[in-house]
């Protein structure tokens, strides 16, 4: 029993490679069809269906079921639908305001946004964490955090006192205002 669980037969591992190598050549396919948009993290559906096409993958590659076909058929239709809800957003505001997160501005200057924190989901332990991997040293290198819409967050800041932001930078995103107003007082 332990070694049906603990070993692989070299027919398996055959299988596996065979499914691997298709699998892979049908990535690369659609994804030369499709741009390098098919990979982006421009949108949290961007990003979901990338987890998808992972979860597809691994689950075609390692078992037999589902067989190669379904793997193929199922990556094909993730991959037209990530095409025409680009385009249903490029073309359909309403689409986009309805599938897409809005950035917003959780920090400006040294002064937290707590409002925008709060909506973000975030704590202010995850914040000191971005700022942390944005090697910000002190509060007053900090000009502006934003959490994007994909989850990230961008922490925007300079060693210098010189520097703003182009106010086209915040178009869009949510407090950018606040910064605005800020800047041109």
């Amino acid at each position: 029993m332990l070694s049906e669980w603990t070993t692989t037969g070299w027919a398996q591992v055959a299988l596996i490679a065979l499914s691997a190598s298709a699998m892979y050549a049908t990535v690369i396919i659609l994804t030369r069809l499709a741009g390098v948009r098919s990979f982006s993290k421009m949108s949290g559906f961007d990003f979901a269906v990338t987890v998808a096409i992972g979860s597809v993958l691994a689950s075609v590659i390692t078992t037999k079921d589902p067989p190669i076909a379904s793997g193929i058929a199922a990556l094909a239709s993730l991959f037209a639908l990530q095409i025409g809800m680009a385009i249903l957003r490029s073309r359909f505001p309403v689409v986009q305001f309805w599938a897409d997160n809005k950035p917003r501005l959780i920090m400006i200057g040294s002064e937290v946004q707590h409002d925008q924190l709060k909506k973000a989901k975030m704590t202010e332990s995850d914040l000191w964490g971005k700022l942390r991997e944005a090697n910000v040293f002190q509060f007053s290198q900090v000009l502006a955090v934003v959490a994007e819409t994909t989850g990230d967050v961008c922490v925007l800041h300079s060693t210098d006192n010189v520097h703003d932001i182009e106010p086209e930078l915040l178009d869009g995103v949510i407090g950018g205002e606040r910064y605005k107003a800020r800047v041109n007082r």
